[in-house]
C-alpha cells in the first residue's frame, strides 16, 4: 500500500498539471486529529474545475490514481441515489485502488465554489488554490460533528419512534416474522444509539463526536452498557430477537430517564405505557424480563 505523502503527492501532481483543476481540497477524518490513525482511512478530495464535463465525458484520467478494483460514481446511480446533494451541482467518484488505497473524489464546477464551502463540515482544508479564489477558513476540527444538545421536543421524538417501533417488532415476534422483527428492531436500535449518544454528550458536556454509525460508542459507555448494546445484535432466531427486545427497551428507558432527568424535560409517559402494552404478548418465561421505570 502506497503512504499518505506518495498518494498526496499523485492527487497534488495531477491537479497540479491540469490547467481545469483550479483549487484542491481535502476533508474527512484524516483531517481529525481526534480519529484513530489506521491505513483503511479514506483520502477525501474536491477538484473545483472549470469544465466538469471534460472528466465525466470519460474515465481514463482517473488512471494516474493506480488500477482500480471498483468504483461508484454516486451521481450516475439509479438505484443508489447520493444523499448529499444541496445547491452545488457535485459529481462523486469512490475508488478503491488495487494497493488498497481508497479515494473518494468530487467534482465541483468553479462557479458553485461559494455553495460547495457554505456546505461543507468543519473538517476542510485547501491544499491547491491557483487562483486566490477560496475564503480564509478556520483550522480543521470535529466541531460540527460533536453530539448536539437535543431539544426536549427531539428527546420526545425519539421517544415516539423507539416504542412506535417496539410494537412492530412484537407484532412481528407474535407471528414468527423473524425478517421483519429484525428490521424494525435495527430501527429501534438506532433511536436507542442516539438516546445513548446524548447521554454520553451530557457526560462530556458535548465536546465530543462519537463518530460515523456510533463507531466511537464504545469509547465512552461503561463495559456493562457495551456488552448490553452488543448481546442486542444477537438476532439468529425469534427467541434471539425477543431478549434483544427486551435488552433494548430496558437500557432506552433507563437511558431516556438519565437524559431527562439531567435535561429536566419531562419524561414521555409512553415509556411506560407501550412497555406496559407489549408485555402481555411476550412468551411465558419473558415477562417478567422487561423494567417499568
Amino acid at each position: 500500500m502506497r503512504s499518505e505523502k506518495e498518494m498526496m503527492d499523485a492527487i497534488l501532481g495531477l491537479a497540479k498539471g491540469d490547467e481545469c483543476i483550479r483549487v484542491v481540497t481535502r476533508e474527512g477524518s484524516r483531517l481529525n486529529k481526534n480519529a484513530p490513525v489506521d491505513k483503511f482511512q479514506d483520502f477525501d478530495i474536491a477538484f473545483i474545475v472549470k469544465d466538469m464535463e471534460k472528466y465525466k465525458s470519460n474515465d481514463d484520467w482517473l488512471d494516474a490514481f493506480g488500477k482500480r478494483i471498483i468504483m461508484q460514481k454516486p451521481e450516475a446511480m439509479p438505484m443508489f441515489p447520493p444523499d448529499w446533494l444541496g445547491k452545488c451541482n457535485k459529481f462523486s467518484y469512490l475508488i478503491t485502488l488495487e494497493d488498497g488505497n481508497k479515494i473518494d473524489l468530487t467534482l465541483v464546477p468553479i462557479d458553485e465554489l461559494k455553495y460547495y464551502f457554505e456546505e461543507s463540515d468543519s473538517l476542510l482544508k485547501v491544499l491547491l488554490d491557483k487562483d486566490h479564489i477560496c475564503p480564509v477558513i478556520n483550522e480543521p476540527s470535529d466541531i460540527d460533528f460533536h453530539v448536539k444538545i437535543p431539544s426536549e421536543d427531539f428527546v420526545d421524538n425519539c421517544c415516539n419512534e423507539f416504542w412506535h417501533l417496539a410494537i412492530y417488532v412484537t407484532k412481528g415476534l407474535c407471528r414468527n416474522e423473524l425478517l421483519y422483527s429484525i428490521k424494525h428492531l435495527d430501527l429501534m436500535k438506532e433511536q436507542m444509539l442516539t438516546m445513548i449518544s446524548w447521554k454520553i454528550g451530557i457526560q462530556t458536556e458535548f465536546s465530543i463526536s462519537v463518530g460515523k454509525a456510533y463507531k466511537y460508542l464504545d469509547k465512552y459507555v461503561s463495559e456493562g452498557t457495551w456488552a448490553t448494546i452488543t448481546e442486542t445484535y444477537k438476532n439468529n432466531t425469534v427467541d434471539d430477537v425477543w431478549d434483544s427486545l427486551i435488552l433494548c427497551c430496558n437500557l432506552f428507558q433507563e437511558t431516556t430517564n438519565y437524559v431527562s432527568k439531567k435535561l429536566k424535560y419531562k419524561c414521555p409517559e409512553y415509556n411506560k405505557n407501550v412497555a406496559n402494552h407489549i408485555k402481555q404478548y411476550f412468551p411465558p418465561g419473558k415477562t417478567g424480563n422487561i423494567k417499568i421505570l
